[in-house]
């Protein structure tokens, strides 16, 4: 097996810094994941969360995580004192690199006018002095700076490095990066070492806005465990009613009212069906009016917010997966939806929008069926053809799950994403290239 054991010729043992909005969270658990699979490698990682957890339980697979965890005052106003301690006691011992990171801070916010500017400043003065103080512990030393989320968390990052003269790198996920104003993201881009994303067509764009060609942007998709999604035997052909499942957060981007439209097509067509959505958010109670207003409560449930353990049983118990991705007015869009993959991986066939980065897993009429988002009729009858077109449903199962385990298995993709950080991290001339290099062999 792969491993990394690198370390420093003065035998300090090489940390890479993690900075994330907030940890653990149930929605992320691509990022706790990550996180674990680089322990199991030989990384040693330090976790700098912004916020506490939003949900009183977590999966499983976050208690074997080793790395460390320190929160970051939330907000300017809880935080002021230790904000204003530790950030002025940081500017008398830098004050070159303070007033440097002073003026780009003073630039960022004269474009958006956003107090978060001034926060995140704060975060990253807070992290280094009070945190890492002189980041000269004995048995470790912090290398590099990794945000996840191309917005507050690469903000904070950016500015430790300015602090600090520690590189960083992000990985840009979705709504960070359509949602944030380019000439920020840019900034970042072009002075992080390297960019990683989870899409071709987030990359694409990534590459659109630098200002340097040469500057390295990774495509990793996240992928999941395929040894968790396993597929359960159930009958070639769907009896009545069939079992239609949709996991998502209820956010605008999810397109859930296209989904009950289509749904409420198929209910008065006379089509037999029985559909759960799993998940919450800020459109929950306007989802739960369409089902109302739709008479879908009949055969429309809602179950909140459930661990994996729970998501897996319903995986196990449904005919098909459908979501209605959508380009939210504020720009605001999916990369590629991990419950997709857990279905495709589960042999339960999926029904998706042709938004984003979505057709390079759900490949139309090969892995799953895509129809144009926003279109109800469409979307009916993907869902009716799916679940009664026993040969094309066969098929779809069959290349789906093929191409999971071919292109998604996150134990193979974290090789390759570790493999980006031994090229564009491990690079100094303290000797721990050629220990990184050595164990990658092994």
């Amino acid at each position: 097996m792969l491993k990394f054991r690198p370390e420093t010729v003065a035998g300090q043992k090489p940390v890479l810094g993690m900075i994330l909005k907030g940890f653990p969270r149930i929605s992320e658990t691509f990022i706790s994941n990550e996180i674990l699979l680089l322990e199991q490698l030989g990384f040693s990682i330090r976790i700098f969360s912004m916020r506490h957890p939003r949900e009183s339980f977590t999966h499983k697979s976050v208690r074997r995580i080793r790395a460390k965890t320190d929160y970051l005052p939330q907000s300017i106003l809880e935080g002021l004192p230790q904000f204003l301690y530790h950030n002025l006691c940081l500017a008398a011992k830098r004050p070159r690199r303070y007033g440097s990171a002073l003026k780009t801070a003073f630039r960022r916010f004269c474009r958006t006018r956003k107090s978060a500017t001034i926060k995140h400043l704060l975060q990253a003065g807070y992290l280094l002095h009070k945190l890492l103080p002189e980041n000269s512990s004995p048995d470790e030393k912090l290398i590099h700076f990794h945000a996840h989320f191309a917005h507050s968390p690469t903000s904070v990052a950016m500015f430790a490095s300015h602090l600090s003269g520690i590189p960083f790198s992000f990985t840009a996920h979705a709504k960070d990066i359509y949602t944030s104003d380019p000439r920020q993201l840019k900034e970042k881009a072009d002075l992080a070492r390297f960019v990683v994303t989870c899409t071709e067509y987030n990359r694409r764009y990534l590459l659109s806005l630098l200002q340097s060609a040469a500057k390295p942007v990774y495509r990793v998709y996240h992928g999941i465990d395929i040894r968790l999604f396993q597929a359960a035997d159930r009958p070639a052909k769907p009896e009545p009613p069939r079992q239609i499942l949709t996991i998502a957060r209820l956010v605008p981007k999810k397109g859930l009212p296209t989904v009950y439209a289509a749904l409420r097509i198929l209910r008065d067509r006379g089509f037999l069906f029985e559909h759960t959505l799993i998940g919450d958010g800020e459109e929950r109670e306007k989802i739960l009016k369409i089902i109302r207003e739709s008479k879908l409560d009949g055969i429309c449930r809602w179950k909140g917010t459930l661990p994996h353990e729970k998501v897996l049983e319903y995986f196990r118990k449904s005919d098909l997966f459908v979501i209605g991705c959508r380009i939210a007015g504020n720009g605001d869009r999916d990369g590629i939806p991990n419950v997709l993959t857990e279905s495709m991986a589960m042999g339960v066939p999926v029904v998706a929008t042709s938004v984003s980065a979505l057709p390079e897993l759900v490949r139309q009429g090969k892995t799953g069926l895509l129809v144009p988002p926003e279109n109800p009729p469409k979307m009916a009858r993907a869902i009716e053809r799916l679940l009664t077109d026993i040969s094309l449903r066969k098929e779809i199962i069959a290349n789906a799950k093929h191409l999971v385990g071919k292109e998604h298995d996150n134990h193979k993709l974290i090789r390759e994403l570790a493999a980006v950080y031994q090229k564009e991290i491990c690079c100094d001339p303290s000797g721990m290239k050629n220990s990184f290099d050595r164990n990658i062999n092994k």
